[in-house]
Protein backbone atom coordinates (compact mmCIF):
# COMPACT_ATOMS: atom_id res chain seq x y z
CA UNK A 1 0.00 0.00 0.00
CA UNK A 2 1.19 3.42 -1.05
CA UNK A 3 1.09 5.64 1.52
CA UNK A 4 1.37 9.57 1.48
CA UNK A 5 1.02 12.84 3.56
CA UNK A 6 -0.73 15.66 2.05
CA UNK A 7 -0.12 19.05 4.12
CA UNK A 8 -1.39 22.87 4.08
CA UNK A 9 1.72 24.71 4.30
CA UNK A 10 5.29 24.30 3.71
CA UNK A 11 8.30 22.84 5.78
CA UNK A 12 11.48 25.44 5.36
CA UNK A 13 14.57 24.59 5.27
CA UNK A 14 15.28 23.65 9.17
CA UNK A 15 15.58 20.96 11.75
CA UNK A 16 12.54 20.45 11.47
CA UNK A 17 12.35 19.51 8.05
CA UNK A 18 15.44 17.83 8.52
CA UNK A 19 14.15 15.42 11.11
CA UNK A 20 10.95 14.86 9.19
CA UNK A 21 13.26 13.87 6.38
CA UNK A 22 14.97 11.17 8.45
CA UNK A 23 11.68 9.57 9.50
CA UNK A 24 10.74 9.44 6.22
CA UNK A 25 13.62 7.77 5.09
CA UNK A 26 13.57 5.18 7.29
CA UNK A 27 9.99 4.79 6.62
CA UNK A 28 10.82 4.33 3.11
CA UNK A 29 13.76 1.83 3.95
CA UNK A 30 11.78 -0.27 6.21
CA UNK A 31 7.73 -0.06 4.89
CA UNK A 32 8.31 -2.30 1.77
CA UNK A 33 8.62 -5.54 3.74
CA UNK A 34 5.59 -4.99 5.68
CA UNK A 35 4.14 -4.06 2.24
CA UNK A 36 4.16 -0.33 2.88
CA UNK A 37 5.70 2.06 0.37
CA UNK A 38 5.85 5.82 1.19
CA UNK A 39 5.04 7.76 -2.14
CA UNK A 40 5.42 11.36 -1.01
CA UNK A 41 4.71 14.81 0.65
CA UNK A 42 2.05 16.66 -0.98
CA UNK A 43 2.75 20.44 0.09
CA UNK A 44 0.30 23.81 -0.86
CA UNK A 45 0.10 27.25 -0.10
CA UNK A 46 -2.29 28.12 2.44
CA UNK A 47 -5.41 29.32 0.95
CA UNK A 48 -5.30 33.81 1.16
CA UNK A 49 -9.24 33.73 0.88
CA UNK A 50 -10.43 36.26 3.35
CA UNK A 51 -12.50 34.05 5.75
CA UNK A 52 -11.74 30.65 7.25
CA UNK A 53 -14.68 28.73 5.64
CA UNK A 54 -13.50 29.74 2.19
CA UNK A 55 -9.82 28.68 2.89
CA UNK A 56 -10.86 25.70 4.32
CA UNK A 57 -13.25 25.20 1.53
CA UNK A 58 -10.43 25.66 -1.20
CA UNK A 59 -7.70 23.91 0.47
CA UNK A 60 -10.21 20.90 0.80
CA UNK A 61 -10.66 20.70 -3.14
CA UNK A 62 -6.73 20.56 -3.44
CA UNK A 63 -6.99 17.32 -1.39
CA UNK A 64 -9.59 15.87 -2.71
CA UNK A 65 -7.87 16.38 -6.72
CA UNK A 66 -5.28 14.20 -5.71
CA UNK A 67 -7.61 11.19 -4.39
CA UNK A 68 -9.05 8.78 -6.01
CA UNK A 69 -12.49 7.15 -4.55
CA UNK A 70 -10.52 4.06 -3.44
CA UNK A 71 -8.21 6.22 -1.53
CA UNK A 72 -8.01 5.56 2.18
CA UNK A 73 -8.28 8.81 3.58
CA UNK A 74 -6.82 9.80 7.79
CA UNK A 75 -7.36 12.82 8.48
CA UNK A 76 -4.92 14.43 11.49
CA UNK A 77 -7.81 16.71 13.30
CA UNK A 78 -8.07 17.96 16.83
CA UNK A 79 -11.65 16.11 17.37
CA UNK A 80 -10.59 13.16 15.17
CA UNK A 81 -9.87 10.11 18.05
CA UNK A 82 -6.69 9.66 20.37
CA UNK A 83 -4.63 6.50 19.89
CA UNK A 84 -1.52 4.64 20.89
CA UNK A 85 1.15 3.76 19.08
CA UNK A 86 0.05 -0.15 18.64
CA UNK A 87 -3.31 1.37 17.43
CA UNK A 88 -1.69 3.57 15.07
CA UNK A 89 0.15 0.57 13.48
CA UNK A 90 -3.03 -1.30 13.43
CA UNK A 91 -5.11 0.72 11.81
CA UNK A 92 -2.87 1.38 8.83
CA UNK A 93 -2.37 -2.55 9.19
CA UNK A 94 -6.42 -3.20 8.70
CA UNK A 95 -6.17 -1.15 5.45
CA UNK A 96 -3.09 -2.60 4.08
CA UNK A 97 -4.77 -6.54 5.02
CA UNK A 98 -8.05 -5.40 3.38
CA UNK A 99 -6.34 -4.58 -0.22
CA UNK A 100 -6.10 -0.83 -0.11
CA UNK A 101 -3.53 0.54 -2.42
CA UNK A 102 -3.12 3.79 -1.16
CA UNK A 103 -3.49 5.84 1.62
CA UNK A 104 -3.45 9.52 2.44
CA UNK A 105 -3.06 11.16 5.67
CA UNK A 106 -3.61 14.96 5.76
CA UNK A 107 -2.61 17.84 7.85
CA UNK A 108 -5.06 20.54 7.26
CA UNK A 109 -3.84 25.02 7.74
CA UNK A 110 -4.14 27.03 10.63
CA UNK A 111 -7.84 27.01 10.21
CA UNK A 112 -7.98 23.02 10.15
CA UNK A 113 -9.91 21.22 8.15
CA UNK A 114 -13.20 21.59 6.12
CA UNK A 115 -16.09 19.50 7.66
CA UNK A 116 -17.27 17.70 4.14
CA UNK A 117 -13.93 15.84 4.27
CA UNK A 118 -14.91 14.57 7.64
CA UNK A 119 -17.45 12.84 5.82
CA UNK A 120 -15.10 11.72 3.52
CA UNK A 121 -12.42 10.34 5.89
CA UNK A 122 -11.89 6.84 6.69
CA UNK A 123 -10.05 7.87 9.79
CA UNK A 124 -9.98 11.13 11.68
CA UNK A 125 -7.57 10.67 14.70
CA UNK A 126 -5.48 13.58 16.90
CA UNK A 127 -2.09 13.83 18.16
CA UNK A 128 -3.49 14.94 22.24
CA UNK A 129 -5.94 17.63 22.85
CA UNK A 130 -3.45 20.26 22.83
CA UNK A 131 -2.87 22.52 19.32
CA UNK A 132 0.33 21.79 17.81
CA UNK A 133 2.19 23.83 15.13
CA UNK A 134 2.26 22.37 11.63
CA UNK A 135 5.79 21.89 11.34
CA UNK A 136 5.84 19.89 14.66
CA UNK A 137 2.04 17.65 13.89
CA UNK A 138 4.55 16.68 10.59
CA UNK A 139 7.58 15.67 12.46
CA UNK A 140 5.07 13.32 14.94
CA UNK A 141 3.20 11.74 12.10
CA UNK A 142 6.72 10.63 10.07
CA UNK A 143 7.82 9.27 13.43
CA UNK A 144 4.55 7.47 14.08
CA UNK A 145 4.41 6.43 10.12
CA UNK A 146 7.91 4.70 11.13
CA UNK A 147 7.23 3.24 14.59
CA UNK A 148 3.85 1.83 12.74
CA UNK A 149 6.20 0.02 10.55
CA UNK A 150 8.93 -1.32 13.27
CA UNK A 151 5.45 -2.61 15.16
CA UNK A 152 4.24 -4.46 12.47
CA UNK A 153 7.86 -5.87 12.00
CA UNK A 154 8.63 -6.68 15.15
CA UNK A 155 11.44 -4.64 15.75
CA UNK A 156 12.55 -3.73 19.35
CA UNK A 157 12.39 0.50 17.94
CA UNK A 158 9.35 0.81 19.88
CA UNK A 159 9.28 -0.06 24.17
CA UNK A 160 6.23 -0.57 26.04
Amino acid sequence: MQIGIFAVGRLKSGPEKDLVARYLDRLKKTGKAQGLDFSKVTEINESRAGNAATRKREEAAALENILSPETVLALLDEHGKSLDSLGFAGEIEKFRDNGKREMIFAIGGADGLDPALTERADLVINFGNMTWPHQIVRILLAEQLYRAVTLMAGHPYHRA
